[in-house]
């Protein structure tokens, strides 16, 4: 067995359950993600991208035969969009940097105006709205808190591509659904990930709060030369 059928198919026992090894690996890569985010870094968006790609296929577990026989279709289905919202991320930070002349952080935080969290609102309860009934006829487990999983996700991923301080509010308003439903559904590693994650939440608002308030120093002025203090 090479090493990518090893990481498809091998398993360890988490409180007397068989949970795949990559949905652990899967949810490193996130958390790694988010603390590249959290100092505004580039990588971030890669690297979350391959723990997107591995997840995608521990939440479909009637489909990839995985110890968990739950379907969450929202939450396989976020992993999707997270890909392309990432994809976007990257591309919006790399111009950052590149217009800064490589010099890091790659985004400057701010808080969303109230037109912007006017349609973040908007989004969330549109987006669960809709979600639910799609999710329940596909024969998602638990379609409503799954349903907000996914758009509250999308919505955080496009907040923090925009540099929004709030994407770290929805990421905690995420964890709070997400952590039930992952532990009613077996999905140990990730609902742990989630308790780990809310808490990094809470310390990501705070300091994208303190960077959003840091205000750029004033230009030091040029004394007058002899000639302009006479004239």
């Amino acid at each position: 067995m090479g090493p990518l059928g090893w990481l498809l198919d091998a398993q360890v026992q988490v409180a007397g359950s068989p949970v795949l090894v990559r949905e652990i690996v899967g949810n490193v890569f996130g958390l790694a993600s988010a603390l590249f985010g959290l100092r505004r870094l580039v990588w971030a968006w890669p690297v979350g991208m391959i723990g997107n790609a591995l997840l995608f296929t521990v939440f479909l577990g009637g489909v990839f035969a995985t110890p968990q026989a739950h379907d969450l279709y929202g939450q396989a289905g976020r992993q999707v969009f997270f890909f392309a919202v990432s994809v976007y991320g990257w591309w919006r930070w790399s111009r950052n940097r590149r217009a800064g002349a490589g010099e890091q952080p790659a985004v400057t935080p701010r808080w969303a105006t109230g037109r912007e969290r006017l349609g973040l609102l908007a989004a969330a309860a549109v987006g669960t709205a809709a979600g639910y009934p799609a999710l329940a006829a596909l024969g998602s487990w638990g379609p409503l808190p799954d349903a907000w999983i996914l758009v509250g996700s999308l919505l955080a991923t496009y907040g923090m591509a925009r540099g929004w301080v709030e994407f770290w509010l929805i990421w905690i308003a995420v964890d709070a659904v997400g952590v039930p439903l992952l532990l009613r559904g077996g999905f140990y590693p990730s609902a742990a990930m989630y308790l780990v994650y809310g808490a990094f939440c809470v310390w990501g608002l705070a300091a994208w709060w303190r960077a959003s308030r840091a205000a750029p120093p004033a230009p030091t002025p040029i004394p007058p030369t002899y000639s302009e203090a006479v004239a």
